[in-house]
């Protein structure tokens, strides 16, 4: 398993994605920091805010929800949210917990039980 990101691979990934969104051409007049501004220094429209959203989904899975993130703040919050506020969000996001994997050849023991609420009801034969 990948130790967790740390901020500054965080803001690297963000950075990218930012790029990816809405073009390296803009960027390279703002150098993205921790106290960088979404609204005010990026000028980032909704829904630029949706792709990225996507893309962070896609880089840290499921459990880091943008959209989500937002509906829990105020439109001043949201309007002075930070680059920083959202790596502090992703950095405090558990990372998902490992499936764990059966080896297709395990032996199950003949006397296991199985739930009743994964029990196959079979028909008698006849």
């Amino acid at each position: 398993m990948a130790p967790d990101p740390t901020a500054e691979q965080i803001l690297a990934d963000i950075t990218a994605m930012l790029v990816e969104t809405v073009g390296d051409e803009f960027l390279l007049a703002e150098e993205v920091t921790l106290k960088t501004t979404f609204n005010e220094d990026l000028a980032l429209e909704s829904i630029e805010f949706v792709a990225l959203a996507e893309l962070l989904q896609q880089r840290y899975g499921a459990a880091v929800d943008l959209i989500a993130f937002l509906a829990e703040k105020d439109m001043e919050e949201i309007l002075a949210m930070t680059v920083g506020d959202l790596v502090s969000h992703i950095a405090g996001t558990p990372a998902p917990a490992p499936v764990a994997q059966v080896p297709v050849d395990a032996h199950v023991p003949a006397d296991a039980q199985v739930p009743a609420s994964r029990a196959v009801a079979s028909a008698p034969a006849g």
